[in-house]
């Protein structure tokens, strides 16, 4: 049975392109939905394929979100770029069923007001050696549910927070996708215990990328039984 998805997203949409081209014919999983707190550049991404895609006219209303994911009839609600806080009503209503992409290695650089380029800059700041991309569980704070899987990315010399920022995409491009997929094989979220398959890339003369759970947190909660035809909303990249 294929898992019902929706996207929520607050920018251009690159995560959602992403996740599109990776749920293609015969995959476990679908977007049949996108939402976003504005009038998203990444709508049109959705539009063009006809999956419905909704601008929420106030982000915060728990039952506008929870209407239309019950009309959809949506089991997993993936935050690619949204950038509020989803609704705690939500929350409550999708626990354990609910996914963020972020792009640090959390705990590090994240909480209210870390995204995009200021993340970046803040890993630049601290000196760190690496960053990466983070996809765990949201619940009701940012940035704090329990990790499901990371890609660690290297802070090489001359690092700009442009520079670091197209690297720690192309691994959230990896990553997202291969948590989906995983929790639609599964019919449940759950933390990945090997790296995504990737694409063909170029050979890595140093500092190898890897994806893995995070060791230092230890295994993530798999504790959200993921309910067929239980049934919120916004946006980002």
């Amino acid at each position: 049975m294929t898992m019902r998805i929706a996207v929520a997203i607050s920018g251009r949409g690159s995560n959602l392109d992403a996740l599109l081209h990776a749920l293609g014919p015969g995959a476990p999983a679908e977007v049949a939905l996108v939402l976003s707190d504005r009038p998203a550049p990444g709508l049109g991404l959705a539009r063009a394929r006809q999956i419905p895609a909704m601008v929420l006219t106030d982000s915060s209303d728990a039952e506008a979100w929870l209407e239309l994911l019950g009309r959809h009839q949506i089991e997993l609600l993936v935050l690619a770029g949204y950038l509020k806080l989803v609704p705690s009503g939500v929350i409550a209503a999708y626990r354990g069923r609910i996914i963020n992409v972020h792009p640090a290695l959390l705990p590090a650089f994240g909480g209210k007001g870390m995204y995009g380029r200021r993340v970046h800059e803040a890993v630049l700041a601290s000196g760190a050696r690496e960053s990466g991309a983070t996809v765990h569980v949201v619940d009701e704070a940012y940035d704090h549910g329990a990790t499901l899987a990371q890609a660690r990315v290297p802070v090489l010399p001359g690092d700009t927070p442009e520079r670091l920022a197209e690297r720690v995409l192309q691994q959230e491009h990896r990553l997202l996708p291969a948590v989906v997929l995983a929790a639609a094989r599964a019919g449940r979220v759950m933390a990945l215990d090997q790296p995504p398959v990737a694409s063909p890339q170029p050979p890595v003369t140093s500092h190898e990328t890897r994806v893995t759970t995070d060791e230092s947190r230890g295994p993530a909660r798999d504790d959200s039984k993921l309910a067929t035809r239980d049934s919120r909303l916004a946006t980002g990249d």
